[in-house]
């Protein structure tokens, strides 16, 4: 359970920091709420995980699902480049949380 409440905190991490982007510097209140329930909603779910798993394992995997769906997110729906050296450092992220998991 605590590894599935980890993956979707990560997600959650994604979507406060995408918010964060579309809020404007906290001007345009819609994306701004997003912000802060998900970001609440993304820390409660690190902090339920790590009570299970260790802190560094945990927090490494948290931030590695973060940073590649904000950089999927930036690149398919934001125009931001997808080029190949890109794609291929986001799979290296991919396999180091892959492997924080397999040798937990």
């Amino acid at each position: 359970m605590a590894w599935l409440v980890l993956v979707l905190s990560g997600l959650l991490e994604t979507a406060w920091a995408i918010a964060l982007d579309r809020s404007a510097g906290f001007t345009r209140p819609l994306p701004s709420a997003v912000f802060a329930v998900s970001l609440v909603a993304s820390m409660a779910g690190l902090a339920y995980a790590l009570r299970d798993i260790p802190v560094g394992t945990g927090y490494a995997v948290w931030v590695g699902i973060g940073a590649v769906g904000t950089a999927v997110v930036g690149m398919v729906a934001l125009g931001e480049s997808a080029s190949l050296p890109r794609i291929a450092c986001l799979l290296l992220v991919v396999a180091g949380v892959v492997g924080l998991k397999l040798f937990h």
